[in-house]
């Protein structure tokens, strides 16, 4: 039997942690109260105080700096291919006639 994991939207998220910056009940009841784990309210919480507004950015989205990163890794791996090829046509146009 397979263990469905559920999802939660960021909106969700966002309303669980004021919940508990309110103070008004403790961590654990709110979690109770949301029908999800301690640790996983836990968890939100860092997320959101680590990364702001950049937090929760959902299932295959990536944070800016993330995007960022992947389009750099990117640009690089085409600028070596055309350098590879440069290198290429060098050493044929430098051989000279056959």
């Amino acid at each position: 039997m397979q263990h469905e994991q559920k999802t939660y939207t960021k909106e969700f998220k966002l309303e669980a942690v004021q919940l508990v910056q309110a103070g008004q009940k403790s961590q654990a009841q709110i979690a109770r109260d949301l029908g999800v784990a301690d640790s996983t309210l836990s968890h939100w919480r860092k997320e959101l105080e680590a990364h702001g507004g950049d937090a929760f950015p959902g299932s295959g989205h990536q944070t800016p700096l993330e995007e960022e990163n992947r389009h750099l890794k990117r640009e690089v791996d085409i600028l070596r291919q055309e350098r590879d090829i440069l290198k290429k046509a060098i050493s044929i146009f430098s051989r000279g006639p056959a």
